[in-house]
């Protein structure tokens, strides 16, 4: 079943995002919707929340540290474009 989200968000952030996901070939629904699948899929935000405005030496390792072990590279990753299908479905 499909359902819709309404968001009220700021119409320049809106309009660079629009133009970064136009860059990568996505429209903002679709963009939306990986957010979403990556929430569920990761079962958590799919990035790290900081308040750091500009992260330091320390903790840019630390987040990194954070994510060691929980994400593929492209070296040991068979096929990025249909592991990314099946989020799209």
């Amino acid at each position: 079943m499909i359902t819709n989200i309404n968001i009220r968000t700021d119409s320049e952030i809106k309009s660079r995002a629009q133009d970064i996901y136009a860059s990568l070939g996505l429209d903002m629904t679709t963009a939306i919707n990986l957010f979403l699948r990556q929430t569920v899929r990761q079962n958590d935000l799919p990035f790290i929340l900081t308040t750091n405005a500009k992260p330091g030496k320390k903790s840019r390792a630390a987040m990194f540290g954070a994510l060691h072990g929980k994400y593929k590279t492209a070296d040991d990753f068979d096929a990025p474009l249909d592991d990314f299908k099946e989020y799209m479905k």
